[in-house]
């Protein structure tokens, strides 16, 4: 009889041992760490939140604890849950300003805003008032991946935030080429104008610098103000000059009244 609770208690124990870590409540740092990395790899990323907290929770101070943070975030940005990935990526750089993994953090910050809002920004862009559409995600966005080229600029990620950097600067060109032509159809001269000068200003190296002097030209010319109008029209066609390329027809065509229409 003793020999046989010997047995049922060690084959007991056995079992317990054997409990998914999620379930086990003497599992240590490396094993929820393992099970929480692995829900993340198999794409149960509600599985990998509660599992990750669950590290934190636990194990505060632990090797784990910076690393859990930034797997949270990134379980959040792939269910599309923008707010609560964004809001972990904050805390983990107040909490952790010296981190090595800074630069994957401002990587991770520019996708975020990246994925979630370039291609319904333009979907729409076309389709309602360009400035009723808020850019300020694709700014923030902008800004993540330019800290990380300037601050980080050997790391991993380097390239590719710059390469994305670049799309975003032409696709806020657009919005405000956008905006400044739809000013102009309505005869708001000075904010078309003002607009066009801000592409000038904020985003130098865009095809659609010459689409913003060539509605200066006509936002000048409106406004009667010839002089500048001419001025707008010699820097123009020095750039048509120097690099072959007219004003994109795609954007503007020519038509019965003295303004450019967007398309």
């Amino acid at each position: 009889m003793r020999h046989s609770l010997s047995v049922f208690l060690l084959l007991t124990l056995t079992a317990c041992g054997s409990l998914p870590t999620e379930e086990n409540p003497t599992a240590n740092a490396d094993q929820l760490y393992a099970a929480a990395k692995n829900a993340n790899q198999d794409g149960s990323y509600s599985n990998a939140i509660k599992l990750f907290e669950k590290l934190q929770s636990r194990f505060p101070y632990g090797r784990y604890a910076q690393q859990a943070q930034i797997e949270i975030a990134y379980a959040y940005y792939k269910q599309k849950e923008p707010v609560p990935a964004l809001a972990t990526l904050e805390r983990f750089v107040k909490q952790f300003p010296n981190s090595e993994r800074l630069d994957y953090v401002l990587y991770l910050k520019g996708l975020i805003n990246f994925d979630e809002n370039v291609n319904s920004f333009l979907s729409t862009l076309f389709g309602q008032d360009p400035a009723e559409r808020d850019p300020g995600s694709l700014h923030a966005a902008a800004d993540a991946f330019a800290e990380l080229v300037s601050r980080y600029p050997d790391s991993r990620y380097a390239r590719d935030a710059r390469l994305r950097r670049q799309y975003l600067q032409v696709t806020l060109a657009k919005h405000e080429i956008a905006v400044a032509s739809y000013y102009l159809r309505r005869g708001a001269h000075v904010a078309a104008v003002n607009r066009a000068q801000g592409v000038l200003a904020d985003y130098p190296n865009t095809p659609q610098t010459r689409d913003a002097l060539q509605i200066m030209v006509q936002g000048y010319a409106a406004l009667g103000l010839d002089d500048l109008s001419r001025d707008a029209r010699r820097v123009l066609d020095l750039n048509i000059a120097r690099d072959g390329v007219h004003p994109s027809r795609s954007n503007f065509q020519e038509s019965e009244t003295p303004w450019w229409k967007f398309w």
